[in-house]
């Protein structure tokens, strides 16, 4: 069976402000348990892809909050094709259709203990449904919802209404669970959709600095596109994106955030996830679960332009949280899980070459989570307060350059390794 939450890396076919640290706070509790003081209503649980079927930790999360052994959870996949659309709809080992990846997720969550789990008919065969008075009967019933991955323009299409971006009456009864009480959680698309305003349709980071983003979707794949509109928003603290260090999305991520006028992305990790409380309010409380963490790209402090050599970014921040972290979005501050601690730096080593700090698709031999290997490197050395990466692409070649500047900290589990890296300076630059 197909993994149903990473969806391939697609070819083009077609035509100082210093981040506010919590660090003396008490230690966050191990559980995973709603951040205190939140105020009361729904959470979200959001994925950056490729969730593994035997992840319990983020499965059983959202069973957790949508009501443990009396969970109902309702899985959306109206991202993916439609079973018209599936040429390999009738072979339940290689069909990936909205229906056949619905009751896929459905028997994950009961695998994983919850009470009941259906498939929400509503997908690119069944548009009709997003306003079906009995899908919002079906909805009502359930007490958490999960987005699957694929296409986030298909949510877009079937769930909200044209031009006029407004709910169908399916989504604005998730939206009113979502308040009640209900978790949404999502993987990619599923997660992406999330967003607010200027949700990313897609591009990769080398395009996306040298070409500058655009609003709409792009049959060129590596072209830097978002709406306008954006996406549910049920997450209003920042941008949102998935897959994030496994396809070197930094790059267009920290563009897209310059060009719109956002200083903060959720840069989501695979198969990890970011649990918000009180979404979409002032008081967005996050903690992170699973093994390759979230980073945070900050912006407030960040200065862009466009030379003759081509575009620049100065005096951005890259935080990366790892499992059990919390982060609070309204005083950009980091509370490091228990166990961890400040890293004080036992090498001399210098920092690894790095040529494709974005895990280009053009390199055969691209590394997944380049840029994060990078920092790291960085954190962990005494020799250096500053290492530079660049683009494998050329013409311009972009350099990225990290510094240890004050306000960085790094935190450790073991004593070795980087786990958590907060404030860490990004510059780019054209040579």
């Amino acid at each position: 069976m197909r993994d149903r939450s990473r969806p391939g890396r697609r070819r083009f076919l077609a035509a100082p402000t210093v981040l506010v640290l919590a660090l003396t706070a008490a230690p966050a509790a191990q559980a995973t348990v709603r951040a205190e003081g939140a105020p009361q209503g729904g959470s979200l649980v959001l994925i950056g892809g490729a969730l593994a079927a035997d992840n319990t930790q983020v499965y059983g999360e959202i069973i957790e909050r949508a009501g443990g052994s009396r969970a109902r959870i309702g899985v959306l996949t109206a991202a993916s094709v439609p079973e018209s659309q599936d040429p390999h709809a009738d072979d339940p080992e290689r069909c990936s259709n909205s229906a056949c990846n619905g009751a896929y997720y459905a028997g994950l969550f009961e695998k994983h203990g919850a009470a009941d789990a259906e498939w929400i008919p509503v997908d690119l065969d069944h548009i009709a449904n997003a306003d079906s008075d009995a899908v919002v009967d079906q909805i009502n019933s359930m007490t958490g919802f999960f987005f699957g991955g694929g296409d986030q323009h298909r949510y877009v299409t079937t769930l909200l209404h044209g031009d006029r971006h407004t709910d169908s009456k399916v989504l604005a009864a998730i939206r009113a669970k979502l308040a009640d009480g209900a978790v949404v959680a999502g993987t990619s698309a599923g997660a992406q959709i999330a967003a607010g305003p200027n949700m990313v349709t897609g591009g990769e980071s080398y395009q996306g600095l040298r070409d500058g983003s655009a609003p709409g979707y792009f049959d060129d794949a590596t072209r830097l596109g978002y709406l306008p509109e954006g996406g549910f928003g049920f997450l209003r603290s920042g941008l949102v994106d998935t897959h994030t260090g496994a396809y070197g999305r930094e790059g267009r991520a920290l563009r897209l955030a310059a060009d719109t006028g956002h200083d903060r992305v959720y840069a989501l990790q695979e198969n990890s996830a970011l649990v918000v409380d009180a979404p979409g309010t002032r008081d967005e409380t996050m903690t992170v679960l699973g093994g390759n963490g979230v980073g945070v790209l900050d912006l407030r402090d960040a200065h862009a332009r466009t030379t003759r050599d081509g575009w620049t970014l100065t005096r951005a921040r890259y935080t990366h949280l790892t499992d059990g972290d919390r982060y609070d979005a309204r005083r950009w501050a980091v509370r490091p899980a228990p166990g961890k601690r400040p890293m004080i730096p036992g090498t001399a080593s210098p920092v690894p070459a790095n040529n494709d700090v974005f895990s280009s698709l053009d390199n055969p031999a691209a590394v997944p989570y380049s840029f994060l290997r990078t920092a790291r490197a960085l954190a962990t050395t005494s020799s250096r307060r500053t290492a530079t990466a660049t683009t494998y692409e050329s013409a311009p070649r972009f350099t990225v350059t990290f510094a240890k500047r004050p306000g960085f900290t790094a935190w450790t589990s073991d004593g070795t390794t980087a786990r958590t890296l907060v404030g860490l300076r990004i510059d780019i630059a054209p040579r």
